[in-house]
């Protein structure tokens, strides 16, 4: 049976997303949790205002910024193009 599995090393990142990584890697993590919180709130008074589009519309952008903190945090803490060592060759 083959094995197809990416291990760490084996490809490399693209210049734009090594680019983009190291402008968003700049954000406190604390920047996409705050975003999505204000999302909710500019839906819930969207939504009292009786403006029901504008409020699905705000809303609706709470998940992707919570997605983008976590995808930070990983690349904060992992790296994109993490270089693989075989422990065995230690």
């Amino acid at each position: 049976m083959t094995d197809y599995r990416v291990r760490t090393g084996d490809i490399e990142e693209d210049q734009v997303t090594s680019l983009m990584e190291s402008y968003s890697a700049q954000l406190p993590s604390s920047f996409y949790l705050c975003a999505a919180g204000a999302s909710i709130v500019a839906s819930l008074i969207a939504k009292l205002q009786g403006r029901d589009h504008a409020a699905l519309f705000f809303g609706q952008w709470a998940a992707p910024f919570l997605l983008l903190g976590i995808y930070n945090k990983m690349v904060k803490q992992h790296g994109s193009d993490a270089i693989y060592t075989n422990p065995d060759n230690d």
